[in-house]
């Protein structure tokens, strides 16, 4: 497979240009090879709730060992059993926001 020479300003041929950078115009204008890959501007769509699950996981292991060890949670560190749940609340909190459908890929996708 040939790979297609980009062209020069003084080489009289047209600068080879994806799909989506046809229609680009201005200083800005994207110039790309024939190998190249999507665009990289574009966000990822991902399902977010997973993320948000392993996180409530991760707390939810944070508050079991900072309870399990006594000095973690008694004299000056009193508020760190706290942390984890406040944690562990606004986990849940964004769990529910993106199963209803707003903040996940999938109901950006439904226009939701």
């Amino acid at each position: 497979m040939e790979r297609a020479e980009q062209a020069t300003p003084d080489s009289g041929r047209e600068p080879v240009r994806s799909e989506q950078a046809r229609d680009v115009e201005g200083p800005g204008e994207a110039l790309v090879g024939p190998d190249a890959g999507p665009d990289p501007t574009r966000p990822v769509a991902i399902d977010t709730a997973p993320i948000l699950v392993v996180g409530l996981l991760c707390w939810a292991v944070a508050l079991v060992v900072v309870l399990a060890v006594p000095s973690l949670h008694t004299g000056a560190r009193d508020w760190w059993p706290w942390t984890c749940v406040a944690g562990l609340v606004l986990g849940l909190m964004g769990l529910g926001y993106v199963r209803r459908g707003r903040g996940s890929a999938a109901g950006a996708r439904r226009g939701g």
